[in-house]
């Protein structure tokens, strides 16, 4: 029964995950966070993390990691060709229609409205990821609820991204090895 659910959950997700890996990010916590329950909020953004740190889209990391968390090997499968599935049987379609129909504008109209509500859908995950990151879990978001050290260690992050122009990758190694380095300070002082 598992596997079913696993499946068609991540069915949904390929089947709406217009915009690619991060448009899919709300979907995937309504599903695995909201829905099933099969991830707290802190797993979930723990969740993003690996998906985004191993090769691959992130939606089939996250369908793979989760399915393997719930139910093994097997559920890993289910979960994975539940993702892939959709887009495999969409994308041979619309390439057959697509080079039959290209010099439609109508075509051209309907890819240009779908922009704007890929936006909406990454900027839903981002924010979502951000309030999960500052303030937890917790539905409270005040200011002494707060976690300070996330917000100057993205503070920090967005700095070597857009003005140092720094490497991604490497940002990412530096944001993990200090949030670890924090983690341990706090263990220890408390």
């Amino acid at each position: 029964m598992i596997y079913i659910q696993l499946f068609l959950s991540y069915l949904q997700i390929g089947l709406f995950s217009f915009g690619g890996g991060y448009a899919s990010l709300a979907l995937i916590q309504g599903q695995v966070v909201d829905k099933h329950g099969w991830l707290a909020a802190d797993e979930f953004t723990d969740l993003i993390t690996i998906s985004q740190m191993t090769p691959g889209p992130v939606a089939i990391n996250s369908a793979t990691f989760v399915g393997q968390k719930i139910a093994g090997f097997g559920g890993a499968l289910a979960a994975t060709v539940g993702c892939l599935l959709p887009s495999c049987i969409i994308v041979t379609i619309l390439a057959k229609l697509y080079l039959k129909y290209r010099q439609m504008n109508t075509l051209t109209v309907v890819l240009h409205t779908l922009r704007p509500t890929v936006v909406a859908m990454i900027a839903f995950a981002g924010i979502t990821i951000l309030i999960t990151a500052f303030w937890g879990s917790k539905a409270m978001m005040t200011f002494s609820n707060t976690d300070w050290s996330m917000v100057v260690i993205f503070a920090v992050c967005v700095f070597l991204l857009m003005k140092v122009k720094a490497n991604p990758i490497l940002v990412m190694v530096l944001a993990g090895v200090t949030k670890l380095a924090v983690s341990v300070i706090e263990k220890i002082i408390l």
